[in-house]
């Protein structure tokens, strides 16, 4: 069984900061890419950040500047800086990362946490 559990979600005012993190545990092989995705109401769910597990990064192009994504291979976590927080930024943050366990590749999920930017 894999589980991501994240932590780090809250209630901050614009201009603010905020970091994510997230933990993978479980019978894992390997872990390939890891990231960021959010939702919020009424609008799809999108990427915001993923690095593999070499380091090369992507980033939506609403965060370029602001957020940094980075993982510990060992510990299994990717991490989430978010900066110059906006009231736009504001939705349920979901863990993701792209891995094999009992010989199957898939993608796993998160369970969510929110995020709210607002004055």
């Amino acid at each position: 069984q894999v589980q991501l559990v994240e932590s780090g979600g809250g209630l901050v005012q614009p201009g603010g900061s905020l970091r994510l993190s997230c933990v993978a545990s479980g019978s894992i092989f390997s872990i390939y890419t890891m990231g960021w995705y959010r939702q919020a109401p009424g609008k799809q769910r999108e990427l915001v950040a993923a690095i593999t597990s070499k380091g090369d990064t992507n980033y939506a192009d609403s965060v370029k500047g602001r957020f940094t994504v980075s993982r510990d291979n060992y510990k299994k976590t990717v991490n989430l800086q978010m900066s110059s927080l906006k009231p736009e930024d504001t939705a349920l943050y979901y863990c993701n990362a792209n891995l094999v366990s009992q010989m199957q590749r898939r993608d796993y999920w998160g369970q969510g946490t929110q995020v709210t930017v607002s004055a």
